[in-house]
């Protein structure tokens, strides 16, 4: 199974380099973040046309939004609403993958809040956002055993956790999506599965990586001053089958391009 997460930054926007996208590297399974179209609005007959019959969204009108588009069928599907603020930010769907798993493996896509400009909880409500919403991942994960066995977990976790995932540490220590204090926290929702960071598993802590760069920056390749925020987790029994990890960073270069490019992983069964 190949699998693919994404913030697509309007899906209707740019359906074309969705469209380009699958028919160079052919992901079994799609996950989107940041669609920003409501459920009825989302182009489904676009992705059945290149082959992705099975549609799990989660839309609300322009904002947010996630999807998991997938040539396997779904067993299950479920929205999870956090915080209480009505926003369209996960989405689950059950595949079976009969050469990969015995069992169904649910895939989680995340979209977390993006906190603001300010780190400071007491002055910025968004970054209060962001927190709650991690310790509320944390809270359901751990009282639900969520992860614990055939689960993936991707998306926009809108955290850059080490010091090789952003342009500079120093410089980013102060700057939302680097600060200690959501480090600490997604390192706890990691813990919490106990989930295993499947990209991190095939390139080495040491080696600088990106999968976001700013459209403020005139050249962004150039300058790369790029952050690590599209993530993609296993369960620690599907780990051992992670057999290849790809960010496509050409991507941040096509016509029109969403801020963030793709990131896949390739998945084998280990016998």
């Amino acid at each position: 199974m190949k699998l693919a997460t994404w913030n697509i930054n309007s899906v209707r926007l740019r359906f074309p380099l969705v469209e380009k996208f699958c028919a160079e590297h052919q992901p079994d399974v799609l996950c989107l973040q940041e669609t920003k179209c409501r459920d009825a609005e989302f182009p489904s007959g676009d992705f059945r046309r290149i082959g992705y019959e099975h549609l799990a969204i989660n839309g609300q009108k322009g904002y947010h939004g996630v999807c998991i588009a997938s040539r396997l069928p779904f067993e299950k599907i479920e929205a999870r609403e956090f915080c209480g603020m009505g926003d369209s930010r996960h989405i689950s769907a059950a595949i079976r993958v009969d050469r990969l798993s015995d069992n169904p493996i649910v895939i989680h896509n995340f979209y977390v809040p993006a906190g603001g400009d300010e780190p400071d909880p007491e002055a910025n409500p968004k970054f209060a956002h962001k927190l709650a919403f991690l310790k509320e991942m944390t809270d359901w994960m751990t009282g639900d055993g969520v992860g614990a066995r055939d689960s993936i977990l991707v998306g926009d976790l809108n955290i850059a956790p080490l010091e090789t995932d952003v342009w500079n540490h120093k410089a980013l220590l102060k700057i939302v999506s680097h600060t200690p204090v959501e480090v600490a926290h997604l390192d706890t929702v990691q813990a919490s599965g106990p989930w295993v960071d499947a990209v991190r598993g095939q390139v080495p802590a040491d080696q600088r990586l990106y999968s976001w760069w700013s459209y403020r920056s005139a050249d962004w390749s150039a300058a790369d001053k790029g952050r690590r925020l599209d993530h993609i987790w296993t369960s620690a029994n599907l780990a051992p089958h992670v057999s290849k990890i790809e960010v496509l960073r050409d991507a941040r270069g096509w016509e029109r391009p969403s801020d963030h490019v793709p990131v896949l992983a390739s998945f084998g069964r280990v016998e």
